[in-house]
């Protein structure tokens, strides 16, 4: 267990006679560890952070980490065997398993939840992992007997889980055998539910080692005068491959692609050169990271303007007396080259750098040019890698081949053990919350805390800062250093509020578009610069709505219209992912006067193509970028000037750099202004600043920025054009001390779910009461039901605690709250009832 006796640092034993015991963390939402026996045969080599395989009740088996090595049995049970040991040296250092456990205190989860997000699905192993054979596997020699049988046996399948492989040998426990084959590469391991591995493999030509010789080759070439069109394939292969001075040039020959992609070489010809045996073909299986690693060293240094010059030395000085420092820089002002820079130091001092970036798109842009200055030091670390590339940057960590790696907010889970640089980039953003699965922590904020550990510093950037971390940097927190001119002589771009009531009865609007927009559009096409258009909001329409008897679709399972999606043709749920064929008539009256209601940005593409029938209309949502290398083909096509409008969500506003957008169009403004919730304000000033900051960053091209809205007098619109973040921050900063909201105190949701809603409610009722009953009705808040009441069939309602940071002691406060939430999920009136707790609820 947790508390388990440790060995003292000094004391000594024989290890190989001794019974030891290990407390592992297993990816499993149970709040304790699990002690488990080691083997004798494991005694001298087991480390703390090592991955084992252990049962886990009756069927299952799991990928623990060892936590604590001890030699006091489990009081209340007999403690099973581990039954393998993974790693001979640790996956996991001791700040990662100290980093688990205070993200599961903090975040009031457990650490067995945490482990399960932390490691990649390549790095655990459980009974659901399936094994297949490597089609690469050439090397049979090195097998045992035992290995080549059960290899025999794995062959004649397609796939087989580990329960499987033991049934058909008739041994319930060949974990070691497995393990071995593995380390061989004889065998593959993949989950169930991602994707089987399969082999990156290219096609190449070389011609036959006789012909290496320079005489036989003359002679090949005489030889293929009568047949011209072989001859001209050899002599092609010849010029590209050096084989007169480098005969063994030959061995490495080249893709089977030059020649068949080649119009001018007969495909014919090439056939019969590989059945004479004159070219043999092979394959050569490439790395996953062929395309993202170069094999350069990279640049040295990046020249700082003066304005970077001084916001840098000035983050150096505040480093001196401040472990976190704020860089407040208007859009455009060029933080990238400052972080670059310190990131240099920080390696040149010997230490690892963490670049955390909130969107996967960001991180496509950025690492092209980290790579020209950093090369192979640089790992990249995202969901859109497969299990094998996110393990194999865990493992260059480890190794110290990545001292740099640059990721989203999973990559705080990484091996690091000795930081010296955080870098947070548009630390305002949303997305560095994760919200299901748990735990539900903030990479920022779990950035900060790792660098204590770590001795590190941690530098947040943004030109849109949240007010929380505004708010610490100005009472002395945090550093705060701003940089307030654009990059290259660039100027911020012009605001302009289009008032779309004036629009539309003038009657000058053309389906969403106004008329200023649209001569704005037009334009910027005869001027040949780009156009990004920003509507927060993906899919064709809203919602489809039946004119006669008002029906909407919803979803089945949740309380929420079905979005229409007009290029898959069909209805969807943006919550569950539930679909449905868009209806020929009304399900209700049977009506055909079935219409659209409202636009997402699939429609918007859609009107755009037709109003600019020669213009190259793209888009980027959620929708357009699901396969792996979406995000990189659409920025691409927009830096090279293939896009001339891009549409798009909020993905388009963080951090990318397009130097050829001038225009920015921003819809819906009003809606993302009035959401009820009271960080609208902030959020709309950010996501709009940030929208527009891709206008006008380019020297000599002023940007412009056109806001459609049906209340051009809005205080917080004022505030934007004005690029008044200090007015907005006051403002708000004023309004959430009178009503109590963060930075002056923390927020707790915490949220009762059942099939029933009856029971969800009841659960909330009861548990809000109990918290109610010690810290008061100022302090509870609620139960309601959330604007979506019902998400994937189940009710939910809501309770939201607000804890004073000077007033309340926000440990002992959780410690409550849990024990609270315990008494709800063990009550048998309650049954099937689950609660969620969302610490620092956003």
């Amino acid at each position: 267990m947790e508390n388990s006796v440790l060995f003292a640092e000094n004391e000594t034993f024989d290890w190989e006679e001794q019974t030891l015991f290990a407390d592992l963390i297993l990816p499993v939402p149970i709040p304790q560890l699990f002690t488990y026996r080691i083997p004798r045969v494991l005694n001298a080599s087991i480390k703390n952070g090592a991955r084992v395989v252990v049962p886990f009740g009756k069927n299952r088996v799991l990928t623990g980490v060892v936590a604590n090595i001890h030699h006091t049995p489990p009081a209340k049970y007999q403690a099973k065997y581990i039954a393998e040991l993974l790693d001979e040296e640790p996956l996991v250092t001791p700040y990662q398993i100290e980093l688990f456990r205070w993200i599961a205190d903090y975040y009031l989860c457990h650490i067995g939840e945490v482990l399960n997000v932390a490691l990649p699905s390549g790095l655990k192993i459980t009974s659901q992992s399936k094994i297949q054979f490597n089609p690469d596997f050439d090397h049979p020699d090195l097998l045992t007997e035992e290995e080549t049988a059960l290899l025999g046996e794995i062959k004649q399948y397609e796939s087989l889980t580990y329960e499987e492989v033991g049934r058909r040998v008739g041994d319930q426990n060949v974990n070691h055998i497995i393990k071995s084959l593995i380390g061989k590469r004889a065998i593959v391991l993949f989950e169930e539910v991602k994707e089987k591995y399969k082999p990156k493999v290219v096609k190449k030509l070389k011609l036959k080692g006789i012909y290496e010789t320079r005489e036989n080759l003359l002679d090949l070439i005489a030889q293929l005068d009568k047949t011209p069109k072989q001859q001209e394939i050899v002599m092609r292969y010849v010029s590209q491959v050096p084989i007169q001075n480098d005969p063994y040039s030959n061995r490495e020959g080249l893709d089977k692609s030059r020649f068949t992609q080649d119009e001018t070489l007969s495909d014919s010809a090439l056939s019969t050169l590989l059945k004479k045996g004159i070219f043999e073909e092979f394959e050569v299986t490439m790395s996953r990271f062929a395309d993202v690693k170069p094999s350069f060293e990279g640049e040295t240094s990046i020249q700082l303007t003066p304005a970077q010059q001084r916001a840098y030395d000035d983050i150096l000085g505040q480093f001196q007396e401040k472990d976190v420092v704020l860089l407040h820089g208007v859009t455009g002002s060029g933080k990238t080259e400052i972080y670059v820079n310190l990131a240099q130091q920080a390696l040149v001092s010997g230490t690892q750098v963490l670049f955390l970036l909130p969107e996967i798109a960001l991180t496509t842009q950025m690492v092209v040019r980290l790579k020209k200055v950093f090369g192979d030091k640089l790992g990249i670390y995202h969901s859109k890698f497969s299990d094998n590339e996110r393990v194999e940057v865990w493992k260059g960590v480890i190794s110290g081949q990545f001292q740099f790696v640059v990721g989203v907010r999973s990559a705080i889970f990484l091996p690091f053990d000795n930081l010296g640089l955080i870098i947070v980039d548009e630390e305002h953003e949303s997305s560095y919350k994760q919200y299901d699965p748990a735990p539900r922590y903030h990479a920022r904020d779990v950035s900060i805390v790792m660098a204590q550990r770590q001795r590190a510093k941690v530098l947040l950037g943004s030109a849109t800062p949240a007010l929380e971390s505004y708010y610490q940097a100005l009472h002395g927190r945090y550093g705060l250093v701003k940089l307030t001119e654009r990059y290259a002589s660039a100027t911020l771009p012009e605001y302009v509020l289009v008032d779309t009531k004036v629009e539309k009865k003038q009657k000058k609007m053309k389906n969403e578009f106004s008329s200023v927009l649209l001569e704005g559009i037009q334009d910027r096409l005869e001027r040949n610069e780009q156009v990004i258009i920003f509507q927060n909001r993906r899919g064709y329409s809203s919602y489809l709505q039946c004119e006669e008897c008002t029906w909407i679709g919803e979803c089945e399972n949740c309380d929420v219209s079905l979005t229409y999606h007009q290029r898959d043709a069909e209805l969807r749920c943006h919550y569950c992912g539930h679909t449905e064929a868009v209806p020929k008539f009304c399900p209700h009256c049977g009506s055909t006067k079935v219409r659209t209601v409202g636009f997402g940005t699939e429609k918007l593409e859609d009107q755009l193509k037709i109003i600019y029938p020669t213009a190259r209309v793209a888009r980027m949502d959620l929708d357009t970028t699901r396969a792996k290398n979406a995000y990189k083909e659409i920025i691409e096509d927009i830096e090279q000037g293939n896009i001339d409008i891009l549409v798009g969500t909020q993905m388009i506003s963080k951090g990318l750099d397009f130097e050829g957008v001038s225009l920015v169009g921003i819809f819906d403004v009003d809606r993302m202004i009035h959401f009820p919730d009271f960080r609208s304000p902030e959020r709309a000033f950010q996501l709009v600043t940030q929208v527009s900051g891709r206008a006008g960053r380019r020297a000599g091209r002023p940007g412009r920025v056109l806001i459609q809205t049906s209340n051009p007098n809005q205080k917080i619109l004022q505030k934007i054009i004005a690029n008044d973040y200090d007015g907005m921050y006051a403002e708000e900063i004023a309004e959430r001390e009178t009503f109590g909201y963060p930075p002056f105190t923390r927020l707790i949701r915490l949220t009762t779910r059942h099939l029933e809603s009856n029971i969800a409610e009841q659960a909330a009722q009861k548990l809000a009461q109990l918290l109610t009953a010690k810290m008061g009705e100022e302090r509870v808040r609620g139960p309601q039901a959330p604007l979506v009441e019902r998400v994937r069939n189940r009710y939910l309602f809501d309770i939201l605690i607000k804890l004073e940071r000077e007033k309340v002691n926000f440990k002992a406060a959780k410690a409550f709250i849990l024990e609270k939430v315990t008494d709800i999920l063990t009550d048998k009136s309650l049954k099937g009832a689950d609660v969620t707790i969302d610490v620092d609820c956003l």
